[in-house]
């Protein structure tokens, strides 16, 4: 039988807000296809997973600048107008945090989040004051998949893992979350979401 949950974790990125390197770009770019080649190859979300992963903004933007002088005054751009890579919330699951902080249901987070745009970011987002704690993977330099940032998550949080339900879009997090005994629900909308909280009887349908 599933154990009875004591405490709801959520992921930011993909799940609370929309994230996309594009739409800062975008506004940078004109030339569609020269907008693909930048994102594919010079400012991408594998090197961005850098920061996220703790290395300090000081060491990757000089370097690949270095590597892409032409194309210095974007990957400032990267550096300074993080923010802008943010659409705005993911629909619906504002709503559903709010509901799950209505029945007082433990509530945390584990965010891959560089740690000096998390200074930037955490103020814009009032939804965020419903969780009791936020492991930030920048901060600890943890980040998912890597097992360490769930264990982390268990002595910070006091739950074990498999009394938490995780919440990710990735599907390599809710991999190593399930292999490490967490609850998961892979994200997709938050209408899925709603369906799931519902028949694990966290939410009223």
């Amino acid at each position: 039988m599933t154990r009875r949950l004591e405490a709801v974790v959520f992921d930011i990125g993909r799940v609370i807000i929309q994230w996309d390197l594009r739409h800062l770009f975008a506004r940078l770019i004109d030339d569609e296809a020269e907008l693909d080649w930048f994102c594919a190859n010079v400012v991408t979300e594998e090197w961005h997973f850098q920061h996220d992963a703790g290395r300090p903004l000081a060491e990757m933007v000089p370097e690949r600048k270095a590597q892409f002088p032409e194309h210095a005054h974007l990957i400032d751009a990267y550096a300074s107008r993080f923010l802008e890579t943010i659409p705005g919330p993911v629909p619906g699951t504002t709503a559903l945090i709010e509901r799950l902080a209505q029945t007082d249901m433990p509530l945390y987070v584990i965010t891959n989040f560089g740690a000096e745009f998390w200074e930037d970011f955490r103020p814009t987002q009032p939804v965020l004051d419903h969780f009791g704690d936020i492991v930030v993977s920048g901060q600890e330099r943890l980040a998912k998949p890597d097992p360490a940032i769930f264990q982390l998550a268990e002595r910070r949080f006091g739950h074990d893992a498999g009394s938490m339900l995780f919440i990710d879009d990735n599907a390599a997090n809710i991999a190593a979350a399930r292999k490490l005994g967490w609850q998961v629900h892979h994200f997709h909308d938050a209408d899925e979401l709603e369906r799931d909280l519902v028949a694990r009887g966290l939410i009223g349908a």
